[in-house]
Order: C-alpha cells, then sequence, then structure tokens
C-alpha cells in the first residue's frame, strides 16, 4: 500500500493528520515550505495545481481538498473500523456534515480572516462590517452544530471521522478567540474529540514538526 501525505506547518492539514492517525494508516510524511515556494514546484504542482495542502497520493493516485481527502481515506479504511459509516443513509450524513464543514461554515471563517487578520491579504482590502456579517454567519453556523449535538456524544451517534474532521475545524475558530460557552453542546462534544490520542499526538507534535 502507497500513501504519501503532503503537508505543511500550521495549515489545514493538521485535520488530514488527526484522519491518518485516527485510522492508524502507515504514509510517507513530505513536509512542505509554503512560505518557501515548495508549494509551487512543478513537483508538487502535478500532485495539487492549487499549490496548497494538504493533499495524498493513494496507489498513484493525487487527491487534494481536505474534505474529499477525509472522505475518501474514510472509504478505504474506515469502514472495517468503525471510523465512517458504510453505503448508505448513514454515508450520506457523513458526507453532509464533512462538506458542511469546509463549504457552509468554512465560506463564514474565510470572509471572517480575510476581512479581520492581519496574515491573510493588505490592509486596504479588509472591510469592518463585513468582517462583523462574517462573524455573525459563524455563531450561527456554531448554533447549527450545536443542535445537531443535542442528546448526542458525537454527531453520528458514536464517534467517526465526521467528528474528526469538524473538530480541526472548530478548533481553529477557537483560536481565534470565538466564545464557545454559548454553544454548551459544542463544547463538550469538543473536550471529548480533543481527549483523543489521535488529536493529542499530532497537537503535542507542535507545528507538525
Amino acid at each position: 500500500m502507497s500513501l504519501t501525505f503532503y503537508y505543511a506547518p500550521m495549515s489545514t492539514a493538521s485535520m488530514t493528520d488527526v484522519v491518518i492517525h485516527e485510522l492508524g494508516v502507515p504514509c510517507e510524511r513530505v513536509k512542505l515550505d509554503l512560505k518557501g515556494g515548495d508549494g509551487k514546484k512543478p513537483e508538487f504542482l502535478k500532485v495539487n495545481p492549487n499549490a496548497k495542502v494538504p493533499a495524498i497520493v493513494h496507489e498513484g493516485t493525487a487527491i487534494f481538498e481536505s474534505a474529499a481527502i477525509t472522505l475518501y481515506l474514510g472509504e478505504a479504511f474506515g469502514v472495517e473500523k468503525g471510523l465512517f459509516p458504510a453505503p448508505g443513509p448513514k454515508r450520506g450524513e457523513a458526507m453532509k456534515w464533512i462538506v458542511w464543514s469546509n463549504v457552509s461554515l468554512g465560506d463564514a471563517v474565510r470572509r471572517f480572516t480575510w476581512n479581520t487578520m492581519p496574515w491573510t491579504g493588505p490592509a486596504d482590502e479588509k472591510n469592518e462590517k463585513a468582517g462583523e456579517r462574517a462573524k455573525g454567519d459563524i455563531a450561527a453556523h456554531l448554533k447549527i452544530l450545536d443542535d445537531a449535538l443535542a442528546g448526542k456524544e458525537y454527531l453520528l451517534g458514536t464517534y467517526t471521522l465526521v467528528d474528526t474532521h469538524l473538530h480541526a475545524f472548530t478548533d481553529w475558530i477557537r483560536s481565534m478567540h470565538f466564545d464557545f460557552a454559548p454553544y454548551t453542546n459544542v463544547a463538550a462534544w469538543s473536550q471529548r474529540c480533543g481527549a483523543r490520542p489521535a488529536y493529542q499526538k499530532v497537537m503535542s507534535a507542535g507545528a507538525h514538526g
């Protein structure tokens, strides 16, 4: 089995890193210095023409976008381990939440960071009102997640890669000093996800060293 994982410190590759650790899948790890231009080198652009991480190559096939990677690895390695649903309605529910995290929640987060964070772009391209609107949209999406977790320990009942993926995303939001106190279900779920050995191992490794 040939699996290569391309990652970079302080990037969204962290969620893929935790997914791989949860699955216990051996892989070759390739660390990229994106600021140093590794992402735009011809050999990596063949893997991901978007010049971004995470990306994987499994049995010669390149896959990029974190949601697609989680779905693929879940289907390939997670079903027998109980970490991803078999084909059917439960699989659809898993797909729904993973895509939601990157598209619906992700869009709000991208708009918020672009308009409020100094590292995302030039100051003259930022819009305070757009940033506030995006912050409100993030809050609305966290309420959706909080409602979905009512009466459950995990989104699909038992722990799956859906929780792995979405928790990594919400933990990034928490690092931006969002107050999770109003979302008691999310806060409790986040503690459970954060206590898992795979997550602890990735976080203890620091910036993916």
